[in-house]
């Protein structure tokens, strides 16, 4: 008893389903895409027609085929868009040996860094050495300067004063000299010396 009855409320709801849904037969009309929107598929009228019949249908077989223009511009578009395999084996075969290429650079690249590497690490540490040494000679300077300012002054006296940076200007200047009147007199001993040295070579 309920079977039947379920068999009938199955009837009556497709019923209906079908009667909300007029368009279940409906056919999606192609989209133009360029070219390729002529009607010259299998679904063109003329072309059923002369499938259909033949010559008899009236249809010239000629019609049924893109226009000398159409083709050429088919032809150039397959060409852009659908190059032949060749020419993909080609672009894959070039994309592949740019690729080993770029590897093979990389690292030829970093063996070199890697080569480069001992004398970069020396060099830091031959850097980060002579800093530490200007650091110590320069704390060395001030504390010298410091002194040298309590004896003046006969008080401590703070290194942002202004008549302690006017101090150390001076004995700045002091010092070039002091380095300078060093170096020329070295200049001049050098000099006596290679002089006595060349007559002495040209006395026989």
């Amino acid at each position: 008893m309920a079977a039947p009855m379920v068999r009938g409320l199955v009837r009556v709801a497709a019923a209906a389903a079908h009667s909300r849904c007029p368009a279940a037969g409906y056919h999606a009309r192609p989209l133009g895409l360029g070219p390729l929107s002529r009607p010259l598929g299998p679904h063109s009228p003329g072309r059923k027609r002369f499938a259909a019949a033949g010559s008899a249908s009236g249809v010239e077989a000629a019609s049924l085929w893109p226009a000398p223009g159409e083709l050429r511009r088919l032809v150039r578009h397959q060409a852009d868009w659908q190059p032949p395999l060749h020419a993909l084996c080609a672009n894959v075969q070039a994309a592949g040996s740019q690729r080993r290429q770029q590897q093979r650079d990389r690292q030829k690249l970093i063996a070199a860094n890697m080569a480069k590497m001992p004398k970069m690490v020396e060099d830091w540490r031959r850097e980060k050495r002579e800093a530490k040494v200007k650091q110590r000679e320069e704390k060395a300077r001030r504390d010298r300067l410091l002194a040298e300012a309590r004896e003046r002054f006969g008080y401590s006296i703070d290194p942002r004063n202004v008549k302690f940076q006017d101090m150390v200007k001076e004995l700045e200047k002091e010092e070039k000299k002091k380095q300078k009147l060093i170096k020329r007199r070295k200049n001049v001993e050098a000099g006596a010396s290679a002089s006595e040295a060349v007559t002495a070579a040209a006395t026989p």
